[in-house]
């Protein structure tokens, strides 16, 4: 019961690996805010999958990638749980789709950046208010923020590059304050992002080249995301931490 009642918002946590973010911290005792955007049947069967466990969330719509949406969440978080977050995963984000420079314009880039950077720009700055010593963040990166991405993903892969570099830039800053700022960057993660947005072949080889020989987890990624918001990690702050099962080092 590492996080027992601690409060933990968790944007994007009603599916895949927030899914598994929000069903890790509520076994081990943390109070969960749910965050989605559109689906929330997923959402209310997590939430359920928690209760069923005995453990304590809930669930709060919101577009945060919208300032508005965002003082909600927040606001959600404190009428449900008192005044104080403990933790908070930015999760919550999205390729959108694959198109290359010369299809996109500008009305998707900034829908891409909104979604995956602007968003934790957001929820970071509405939450630090909340935040006390000893307080942690985990912002979900991507090893595309690494390699520049696949195909058609360039956009995707500088927001993830860019919230790695925010992730180094606040644990700087918040780190007097006492507030750790990690991040994680998962490669091959069996999820829907990957049903959508990567063909079956060249899923299959990716697997095969990773030196394990498979694709991640969701339960995975969050047993680190985890870790990193433990007292387990109290000196690890400003880490990008590759999942990839040995695809790529950095």
């Amino acid at each position: 019961m590492r996080f027992k009642d601690k409060i933990a918002i968790v944007t994007g946590g009603g599916r895949d690996i927030g899914k598994s973010v929000s069903q890790a911290l509520a076994r081990e005792g943390a109070k969960v805010v749910i965050n989605y955007r559109s689906n929330r049947e997923e959402a209310a069967h997590t939430l359920a999958q928690i209760e069923a466990e005995g453990g304590t969330a809930i669930l709060h719509q919101a577009d945060v990638s919208k300032a508005e949406d965002v003082a909600g969440l927040i606001a959600a978080s404190i009428a449900a749980f008192g005044e104080g977050i403990d933790y908070l995963v930015n999760l919550a984000g999205g390729m959108v789709a694959r198109k290359t420079l010369a299809e996109m314009d500008e009305a998707f880039f900034d829908h891409v950046m909104d979604l995956n950077l602007k968003s934790a720009f957001l929820v970071t700055k509405a939450a630090l208010p909340h935040f006390a010593k000893g307080s942690a963040i985990v912002n979900v990166a991507s090893l595309a923020g690494r390699d520049g991405g696949g195909p058609g993903a360039s956009v995707y892969a500088t927001s993830k590059g860019a919230l790695m570099t925010l992730t180094r830039g606040w644990a700087k800053e918040l780190g007097p304050q006492g507030i750790r700022v990690n991040a994680v960057c998962p490669g091959l993660i069996g999820t829907s992002f990957h049903d959508t947005f990567s063909k079956p072949g060249g899923r299959a080889a990716t697997a095969g080249n990773t030196p394990l020989r498979r694709e991640g987890h969701p339960d995975e990624v969050a047993g680190a995301i985890a870790f990193l918001l433990s007292e387990e990690a109290a000196f690890l702050t400003g880490v990008n931490l590759d999942i990839n099962g040995g695809l790529s080092f950095s």
